[in-house]
């Protein structure tokens, strides 16, 4: 690796959840992908040496070619295992063989609880690369996005429609601690949880933005710089996708909603799209659409996070 500045270390040692980052870290970390996504020759040796295990209990392809590729262009080598994790042996078991060979965990898990059961147990850093309840790297991708599109970030209003899941979880926490206002429009019977509403609320009320929380989505986008959508129906909920197809009806992002929106506002999601259900072909192929932004910076966000957590003096 060439000369750069030193980098910052994450305190918490994980990044279980979006909050496992002080401030001041998340904001180095947004930094610090800027700064790779500019330079990456700088930072090609910096995980020299160095194995992460990548952990999929669900199928991706964003997540696993992403951090595939980055551990790879930081000089890390990566080991993919697919399946429930703790299925066949206690997961404090394979926990604590893991840790023996790998110097990293990157897991993408149904459950919270499996996240936190890892990083309770190894004593290696561990990534949440996608829980229930939960999506660090996805926020800190769109985090970079937003910075890109518009600079500063403070004051800026981001509206989500559709599901209040993990998505919508970590972009409430991370925008609340940038400044950024956030409105959340859901479907009765289908809002975020309220804890994590309570502490974006809280966050928000440090730095002045806001939170707002609604089941109409006009409301949610009336004048905001950015509207963000995810699927209706995630993996392991797919025997409610009728029914949600009848609940999400009218919370399709299409070019009547976006025409409530800021006219420089640009359209998110973080993909993979079911056009003609949460968003119309439409939006998602028009000069606002940001949306392969958002999955390019997964790739810098996720280097930026690895080296913060892994790299070496």
């Amino acid at each position: 690796m060439t000369s750069v500045a030193p980098i910052r270390k994450i305190a918490q040692g994980d990044c279980t959840r979006d909050l496992d980052l002080t401030g001041g870290e998340f904001a180095a970390v947004l930094d610090l992908a800027a700064d790779v996504k500019r330079s990456p020759a700088d930072y090609r040796a910096a995980l020299a040496g160095q194995s992460i295990a990548l952990l999929f209990e669900k199928p991706s392809l964003r997540t696993r070619i992403t951090f595939e590729l980055a551990i790879q262009q930081l000089g890390g080598f990566a080991v993919l295992n697919d399946g429930a994790i703790g299925a066949r042996e206690p997961l404090k078991d394979a926990a604590r063989n893991l840790e023996r060979w790998v110097n990293g965990i990157v897991a993408r898990t149904f459950l919270q609880k499996t996240i936190d059961d890892l990083a309770r147990w190894s004593r290696v850093p561990v990534i949440n690369a996608l829980s229930d309840l939960y999506h660090p790297c996805q926020a800190l991708a769109d985090m970079q996005t937003l910075r890109e599109a518009f600079g500063e970030v403070r004051g800026l209003t981001l509206a989500f429609v559709g599901d209040g899941n993990n998505v919508a979880h970590s972009l409430m926490l991370c925008a609340a601690r940038l400044g950024m206002n956030f409105a959340l429009a859901t479907p009765e019977g289908y809002e975020a949880e309220p804890k994590i509403v309570a502490e974006a609320e809280r966050l928000a009320a440090e730095t002045g933005a806001f939170i707002r929380c609604t089941n109409d989505p006009y409301a949610a986008v009336r004048g905001v710089n950015a509207v963000y959508t995810d699927v209706w129906t995630s993996m392991g909920e797919e025997d409610e996708a009728a029914e949600r197809r009848t609940a999400f009806a009218n919370h399709q992002v299409d070019d009547d909603l976006m025409s409530h929106a800021d006219s420089a506002a640009v359209f998110m999601h973080c993909l993979p799209a079911k056009r003609g259900e949460e968003v119309t072909d439409s939006v998602i192929e028009s000069k606002r659409s940001v949306v392969f932004d958002q999955a390019e910076n997964r790739l810098h966000a996720q280097k930026a996070l690895l080296l913060m957590l892994m790299a070496r003096e």
